[in-house]
């Protein structure tokens, strides 16, 4: 796995420690199980950005700090230039930027995604606590949520309970570009 899944993998593993939990009562209080958990720790596979969204939940920190080690500072604003989110490494064909990293106590985490054409039957789905909105900018979208297909294009948007099932993937062989907006 790349420099910046272990990077944020050590950083859950110090909260972990910090906070004097045991590997399986961090995974059950995160309602996974302990051989993806310690995966995740030990960031040997991908950590989903739902899992660490959780985590941050669970441990009061905010998401910023476990992507990138820097605490956000910015209480009034927060500005971010096209292209210039932070990076969250995911596995392919995902790609998400943080686009609001450097506000502090932020009520929402919205992303920049961008989903690549695969090809691929299969669609990797996740959940997490919340809810979540998407809103596609370029592309066509398949979207699956608790096994229900839905085709969005551009200017269409869906909102629904984050607990459910869901994955997506880019349809034909253009990327797909989306907000998404985890609450």
């Amino acid at each position: 796995m790349s420099g910046k899944i272990k990077s944020i993998a050590a950083r859950i593993r110090e909260l972990r420690e910090i906070s004097n939990l045991s590997v399986e009562e961090t995974a059950k209080m995160l309602n996974t199980t302990i051989d993806e958990y310690t995966a995740y720790e030990d960031g040997s596979t991908d950590i989903p950005i739902g899992f660490l969204n959780s985590f941050a939940n669970k441990f009061n920190v905010d998401l910023t700090e476990l992507l990138t080690g820097d605490s956000p500072r910015l209480r009034r604003y927060s500005l971010v230039k096209k292209g210039k989110g932070v990076d969250v490494e995911r596995r392919a064909p995902y790609r998400y930027q943080s686009l609001a990293y450097n506000f502090i106590n932020k009520k929402a985490e919205p992303f920049l995604v961008t989903v690549n054409p695969t090809g691929a039957a299969e669609v990797p789905k996740n959940s997490h606590p919340g809810q979540e909105f998407n809103y596609v900018l370029e592309g066509t979208l398949l979207i699956m949520i608790d096994n229900k297909e839905f085709v969005l294009n551009k200017g269409d948007s869906i909102y629904f309970d984050a607990n459910l099932q869901h994955g997506m993937k880019a349809l034909g062989d253009k990327t797909a570009e989306f907000l998404a907006i985890i609450f």
